[in-house]
């Protein structure tokens, strides 16, 4: 039975009884006041679900009241009720946010019906908001974790971004690297966030489908299409749609694609009539577009249209000093999504993860905290709960290498210092994983960057 809470504003002493009485019998809870100055005051200390308002009040009227508690209770249902309808009351009652509007006298069951669809509703419109919220808090960018400079830059690129109003960039990087994470922040960091965010992967369908999905299609544009279908474009207006492995498009639909970014404006599959939306776009790709174009498989002018604002996510293995902390942000999150009291990494398991060259990125680090801590239940994890595959990576070694000496000869001592610099670049600086690259051991490493003063 229900259990939610009304009030109910009326100053006639026996029509208040009545509704009382009845509202009660359906198992809501009834507060009951005859005068709009107390209106305010009963909202503001107990959590109401719904207003049923007489317009007529001995200190004032519902518009009034309307008016006062409008602003700052946007979601409470008003229900109107009075015997001197105009209809341009009913109109301004409406427009101050009002559910509906009773003439009296008006059937209880009419009553009735009116306050479930009302509630019905604002349960709906409350329902959306937590989810919003819950959004906001996961991909804000409270989440975007890391110190090293160059994912630094693109965070403060990102908080840029999300407060613009750019409406077209492209994320590149490798798979794993968070590209989907930051389409979300610069969704929910904007003020597009309560506007749809709507994505899809570009590889996953087929060429005509995927069309269908992005623009829509009109009724018999194709054989199952049974009734018409608004595309992701025209469910985002307003919002973002985010275009994952967007490189994966074909040629066919890539031209569309060009005509849509050019001017907003698109048909539906089997349409006729031109549909323009705002919508922003974030496109992401792991692969080289450069090359592609290069290579004749992607479009040059989509290219250059897509990238206004490019963004490149360095790969983790460039950015090992993250690493310490995206395992503590990890360690937070399956700690409350598992109910568990993991507080961090020894010492040496963190040396492991810090020497692994995370093929994955980012994503391949999370899931393995999540795979560990779903299997242990400890306070520290240590070396031995680690995956085989962290702890097992060798040099890459070759079985033969052999190195042609220039006729003019070479100086030994500048080949092995360019070696060096070459190793550092690659990871980041990090002496033990440069160390493997070069099949030395730390220790021996370090006496040759002191040696060639590289430290």
């Amino acid at each position: 039975m229900a259990q939610e809470k009304i009030l109910l504003v009326e100053d006639e002493k026996l029509i208040r009884w009545s509704l009382a009485n009845r509202l009660s019998k359906e198992g809501y809870v009834v507060v009951e006041v005859d005068r709009g100055s107390e209106v305010l005051k009963v909202l503001e200390e107990q959590e109401i679900d719904l207003m049923l308002l007489d317009y007529r009040l001995p200190d004032t009227d519902g518009i009034q009241v309307l008016k006062t508690v409008g602003p700052k209770f946007r979601d409470l249902p008003v229900i109107m009720m009075t015997a001197y309808s105009t209809v341009e009351s009913a109109i301004e009652a409406m427009k101050l946010g009002a559910f509906d509007y009773l003439n009296k006298p008006f059937e209880i069951d009419e009553l009735l019906v009116t306050i479930q669809k009302a509630l019905e509703t604002t349960s709906l419109k409350r329902e959306l908001s937590r989810y919003r919220r819950a959004q906001e808090e996961r991909f804000g960018l409270g989440n975007l974790v890391g110190r090293n400079p160059k994912i630094s830059e693109v965070f403060e690129l990102v908080r840029k971004i999300a407060a613009s109003s750019a409406t077209t960039i492209l994320l590149q990087g490798e798979s794993g690297t968070g590209k989907d994470l930051l389409a979300n922040a610069i969704h929910y960091a904007s003020d597009r966030a309560k506007k749809p965010f709507m994505n899809i992967t570009c590889s996953a369908l087929p060429e005509t489908l995927l069309e269908s999905e992005l623009f829509g299609h009109e009724k018999g544009a194709f054989t199952d299409a049974k009734t018409s279908k608004k595309g992701l474009f025209e469910l985002a207006d307003g919002g973002t749609v985010f275009l994952d492995e967007v490189g994966e498009i074909g040629p066919n639909l890539q031209s569309k694609l060009l005509r849509f970014l050019e001017d907003r404006t698109f048909k539906r599959v089997g349409g006729t009539v031109d549909i323009k939306v705002e919508v922003r776009i974030v496109a992401a790709t792991n692969v080289n577009l450069e090359q592609a174009v290069a290579e004749g498989r992607f479009r040059k002018d989509l290219y250059y249209r897509l990238k206004v604002i490019p963004i490149f996510l360095p790969p983790l293995r460039e950015r090992p000093e993250d690493i310490p902390l995206l395992v503590k942000y990890f360690i937070d999150h399956f700690n409350r999504e598992f109910k568990k009291n993991t507080r961090g990494v020894s010492h040496a398991a963190m040396q492991a993860l810090l020497e692994y060259p995370w093929p994955g990125n980012v994503r391949e680090l999370k899931n393995l905290v999540e795979r560990v801590m779903i299997l242990e239940n400890k306070e520290i994890i240590d070396v031995p709960d680690l995956p085989r595959e962290i702890l097992g990576q060798e040099p890459s070694r070759p079985a033969e290498q052999t190195f042609n000496l220039p006729p003019g000869g070479i100086v030994l001592e500048d080949v092995e210092k360019s070696l060096l610099e070459q190793a550092l670049k690659r990871t980041g600086g990090n002496q033990t994983r440069a160390a493997r690259l070069l099949g030395l051991t730390r220790d021996t490493l370090r006496y040759r960057l002191k040696k060639f003063e590289l430290e």
